[in-house]
């Protein structure tokens, strides 16, 4: 029997044919191609860790040279939440495993955010107490910070994620071993307007937070951002001219995590070095059964 090949019947039929040999085809090589896309995704991570170091060794390291000295330079991954609580310890000898959602490497810094910061922050908008109360409440909100281990000198890279004038802004900032200097810090943005906002991910802007503190003498202080030539301290750095809000995002961003690391570092002094001195220690104690703590006293 004949095949009709002016019917529409055949038309039809020759293009479902198409359209599942097509869609094979492509879902073959789509799946052929995950493996070296998150491959890629991995190395740029650890790229942005690495630059936000602030060591002329990781300064300028490229896609590709991230993911194969990575370990050489990160000797520690650990994930804590809000309450400064170690939820994750990994060593350079623990091979990075997916699906280890609480790997700090694994932590989707966008997502929680988006996922679980945003509507919190909505719900409180306009109460910091009750911000503060309900992000310590939640346990779908995690903190990665990274260890370096270079020259003798420890370095830590913590993370913070927020939103600029358009959509989210993140980064990765790295602490001396004091915990409260700044070392070196890497931005990124998602839809940040050209030549404005889009500044933050400019050397010149990140540059600015080199030496910079978060702490002074009363306690977390944070880093402003302020706008361009106005008088700076050891705590501010210039915004950029035309793009207020993503300066305002910046510093939103610092302060709501900058506080969850300082306030580890600050209880966890094994880390950071600041083992406190045997009279301080013995202060302390005998002030506590006697001092009330305020709820501006406890974030501090």
């Amino acid at each position: 029997m004949a095949i009709n090949r002016e019917g529409n019947g055949y038309t039809i039929t020759f293009a479902i044919i198409m359209v599942v040999i097509v869609g094979g085809l492509l879902a073959v090589v789509s799946m052929g191609l995950k493996p070296i896309q998150q491959a890629n995704i991995d190395n740029e991570k650890m790229q942005n860790i690495l630059q936000s170091i602030g060591i002329k060794e990781t300064d300028g390291i490229t896609r590709d040279e991230a993911g194969k000295v990575f370990s050489i330079y990160i000797t520690r991954r650990i994930t804590i939440n809000y309450n400064g609580e170690i939820l994750s310890d990994k060593s350079v000898s623990d091979p990075i495993d997916p699906k280890d959602k609480l790997d700090a490497f694994n932590i989707d810094l966008r997502k929680e955010y988006s996922k679980f910061v945003k509507p919190i922050m909505n719900k409180t908008k306009g109460n910091k107490e009750l911000l503060i109360e309900n992000l310590k409440k939640s346990t779908d909100i995690h903190f990665p910070l990274f260890i370096c281990e270079h020259n003798g000198s420890k370095y830590y890279i913590v993370s913070a994620s927020g939103k600029g004038l358009w959509d989210d802004i993140w980064g990765y900032l790295c602490l001396q071993e004091d915990g409260k200097t700044l070392n070196g810090s890497v931005f990124a943005h998602k839809g940040e307007t050209p030549g404005l906002g889009s500044k933050i991910t400019e050397d010149w802007f990140q540059d600015q937070f080199v030496g910079k503190f978060i702490a002074n003498d009363n306690g977390f202080t944070s880093v402003g951002v302020l706008k361009p030539g106005a008088n700076l301290n050891e705590h501010q750095v210039d915004g950029i001219s035309g793009a207020t809000f993503t300066g305002i995002g910046v510093q939103e961003m610092l302060s709501r995590n900058l506080i969850v690391y300082y306030n580890f570092f600050k209880n966890h002094p094994e880390f950071s070095g600041n083992q406190p001195k045997e009279e301080d220690v013995i202060i302390e104690t005998m002030a506590s059964d006697s001092t009330l703590v305020s709820a501006n006293d406890t974030i501090k």
